[in-house]
């Protein structure tokens, strides 16, 4: 007995979408392996300041960096940006919470 040309049409196209979602995983697979087999970033691109001077009556509690600055986040709700060739605070932002 034949099958109707709708359920031929519609075996392929599960078939094909099938064999595209296993190419897909497989791709993604050996991308991650490839990623993930690069070395770290070397401790040069890392580097963090010796000392930072905060002004009196802050507190730290996050830091990030940039190519050239560096910025500490305060407990009192401000950002404090540095520069990172002379270590001088060269803005302050307050941060406000609506």
């Amino acid at each position: 007995m034949a099958e109707p040309a709708n359920l031929k049409f519609l075996r392929r196209l599960v078939t094909t979408l099938t064999m595209v979602m296993i190419a897909g995983v497989v791709l993604i697979v050996a991308l991650l392996v490839i990623r993930l087999q690069q070395p770290p970033p070397s401790s040069s691109e890392l580097v963090l300041p010796d000392t930072i001077a905060l002004p009196d009556g802050t507190a730290a509690t996050a830091f990030t960096q940039g190519p050239n600055w560096y910025a500490i986040v305060t407990a009192e709700g401000e950002i404090l940006i540095y520069n990172r060739a002379t270590s001088r605070l060269i803005q302050r932002v307050q941060i406000t919470v609506p």
